[in-house]
């Protein structure tokens, strides 16, 4: 093989004679000789020159040099032979500088100061530098720079020195259900050899799968992307509930270099078992008449993966249970079904109930699956209990007058036992009756008046006065009923109008007209309007007439009265005419006006205290002698005469003294006041 310029235009890159005045001289110094191998690297020329120094051309070419990674043999390497066109001529001498030369990675190449031939120092590794590029330079001895620096680009040829390698080790789940073709996991091998190469091109196989069961090639792999899928048939958790498979990359498209990873399959449960029920039938006694009652619980089996939703069971019932007398719930382990009353049994109704109920899981079965539902009957038997009368309505509603005559009928309660298979004998008695205004009869349940009732009454409320009625049986131990009785009383006028105030005070001069309340305990049909009248000698001394809504008096003093306390007698008297007396304690002062000021009284009641403790002195002290008196006289009292007793009155006076004593008894009714008293 004869050498090779590489340098100057790109048509001058030819190959050159051994014989030509270009070839180089062997270089004196240090550095091997040149040998027979050694004849066969590229030349190196730097661009031609004239004049001077000068810029390079731009189509002047320099291919990269290529030198193999990991060369086994003796080092230095000669790898090409730098030339310059002044060496014909004058004494040159080369250098490189840069990367490889005298920058890191430094010394990876050198080259031979008088001859210019470029080594490379050791083997080369790609995976560390994949290229080099630095610069060569001729200088004539004594005089300088000879050529402009020349880039010299060194790649390094990749050779397959890197196996495939795993970073991980693979876990993934497949369903026991999953669908043939399906993928459940990729690998990924890398390579460091120069990517896109036959070096670095990676192909995948599966070595090995354990167990080899239920056939040896449940899986492949895709050789190229590393795709794990299904291809057989049989995955079942509960018979190889994992899969470990060993998988190989191997580099040079499947011919080269290898690495292994280890994949594991973790088999994970599809709905493909149906849960059972333990027995078939179940029986139970519920008493009647009892809501949320358990009646049974009903067991089942899973052969799923326990605690998923695949074995959780889910339970309903099917038939037997028209009314919605019972439910079915799950229970917390989540394999029994709990049956329970929704509502109360009824033994005459039914004495047994018969359901059917169905068990599933709380997802679908899995596609594929054949499985059959499984379900179990439950007899339910109603047990009779002693059941209380009832009564129809539970609220009897009834509308009389409130001045219904004593033993009259108020209406017949009754109630019915829903017992009928015992033929029991049904009594009543009054349970609540806060006025005592009633009677049952025990045998008929007819109700009447006891006592006069009044819709005025406290017992009342809102003209409902309400009562409870008691219903029970015979049976050994009683079961009673209740009804609750309503009497909506009707108002009749039963109630004269009163005046609201009992007490006022008013001034002897110009005084202010005092407007006083009237009320009615009936109903507003015997209200409103009312009348006053004056009686006795207050029709004298005062004036009294009714307002413009004639609810209220307007009560007024007409004649100028001494200081003291005086007793008004109102007759106020409803639109029917029914009537009645008030008496108002007035109080008349010695001033003028509105402002009323019972000075005489303001003295009297800051002294009050006092003379109340020195009349009660004198009066025990009186009560005292007369007790004294009395035990000295003892023996010396006599018969009294029918005349002691008699209480003579002037007639013509009378009818005046009549008047204000009434009215005096009236004022003072209830009181033990002095005052009241001796007035």
């Amino acid at each position: 093989m004869v050498p090779f310029t590489l340098g100057s235009r790109k048509e001058d890159c030819q190959p050159t004679s051994p014989d030509s005045d270009q070839t180089p001289a062997p270089p004196p110094g240090p550095l091997p000789q040149m040998n027979a191998s050694d004849l066969q690297v590229p030349v190196l020329q730097f661009p031609k020159s004239g004049g001077g120094l000068r810029r390079r051309k731009r189509d002047w070419v320099i291919p990269p040099l290529s030198v193999p990674e990991n060369q086994r043999g003796t080092y230095p390497r000669k790898v090409a032979q730098i030339r310059s066109n002044e060496d014909k001529t004058r004494k040159i001498f080369y250098s490189i500088t840069g990367p490889g030369a005298d920058l890191p990675p430094v010394g990876r190449f050198k080259v031979d100061r008088q001859t210019g031939s470029l080594y490379v120092t050791q083997p080369l590794n790609r995976e560390e530098t994949a290229s080099y590029t630095f610069e060569a330079h001729a200088v004539v001895e004594g005089a300088g720079q000879a050529e402009a620096p020349m880039e010299i680009i060194v790649h390094v040829i990749d050779q397959n020195d890197n196996k495939p390698y795993f970073m991980v080790e693979y876990n993934a789940n497949v369903a026991e259900a999953t669908a043939i073709g399906t993928d459940v996991v990729r690998v990924e091998a890398k390579d460091d050899d120069e990517p896109d190469n036959l070096n670095s091109d990676i192909r995948y196989r599966i070595l090995n799968q354990d167990p080899p069961l239920p056939n040896d090639n449940m899986f492949e792999i895709n050789p190229v992307t590393g795709s794990i899928r299904v291809t057989g048939k049989g995955l079942d958790r509960e018979k190889y509930p994992q899969y470990t498979l060993t998988v190989q990359a191997a580099d040079m498209a499947g011919e080269g270099l290898t690495g292994q990873t280890k994949v594991t399959l973790m088999v994970t449960d599809s709905n493909d078992n149906a849960p059972v029920f333990t027995q078939k039938s179940y029986n139970s006694t519920v008493d009647e008449n009892k809501k949320d009652v358990l009646v049974v619980k009903m067991i089942v089996t899973d052969e799923d993966e326990p605690q998923t939703p695949a074995w959780n069971a889910k339970f309903k019932i099917v038939s037997g249970d028209p009314k919605g007398l019972f439910t079915v719930k799950t229970g917390t382990n989540k394999q029994e079904g709990i049956l329970s009353t929704a509502k109360e049994l009824d033994f005459e109704t039914a004495s047994k109930h018969t359901l059917l109920v169905s068990v599933e899981n709380e997802i679908p079965f899995a596609r594929g699956v054949s499985v059959v539902t499984s379900t179990a009957t439950a007899v339910v038997d109603v047990k009779d209990v002693n059941e209380a009368p009832v009564f129809d309505p539970k609220q009897k509603h009834v509308v009389k007058p409130e001045d219904v005559a004593v033993d009259e009928v108020v209406v017949q309660y009754t109630a019915s036992d829903p017992d009928t298979a015992r033929k029991q004998k049904v009594t009543y008695k009054i349970m609540s009756d806060p006025a005592g205004w009633l009677n049952v009869d025990k045998d008929t349940g007819i109700i009447k008046v006891r006592r006069s009732m009044d819709r005025e009454a406290t017992f009342v409320t809102n003209s409902r006065y309400i009562a409870t009625i008691g219903a029970y049986d015979d049976d050994a131990v009683p079961a009673t009923g209740t009804g609750t009785l309503i009497i909506q009383l009707e108002d009749v006028n039963d109630n004269a109008p009163i005046v609201e105030q009992h007490k006022i005070m008013v001034c002897n001069k110009d005084p202010a007209p005092q407007l006083l309340s009237v009320t009615d305990k009936d109903g507003p049909e015997f209200g409103p309007p009312y009348s006053v009248s004056l009686q006795g000698m207050s029709e004298t001394d005062w004036t009294a007439r009714m307002n413009d809504s004639r609810t209220g008096i307007i009560l007024n003093l007409a004649t100028e009265l001494p200081s003291k306390n005086y007793s008004v007698i109102l007759r106020v008297a409803d639109k029917y005419g029914l009537e009645q007396d008030s008496i108002i304690k007035a109080e008349v002062c010695d001033c003028r006006g509105e402002d009323v000021m019972c000075t005489q009284r303001a003295t009297g009641g800051r002294n009050l205290p006092i003379i109340r403790g020195i009349l009660g002195g004198i009066l025990l002290l009186v009560l005292v002698l007369v007790v004294l008196f009395v035990s000295l006289r003892k023996g010396e009292q006599k018969e009294p005469t029918s005349k002691d007793n008699i209480f003579y009155y002037n007639r013509e006076q009378s009818r005046e003294d009549d008047q204000n004593l009434k009215a005096a008894e009236v004022a003072c009714s209830g009181e033990q006041d002095y005052e009241c008293l001796s007035e």
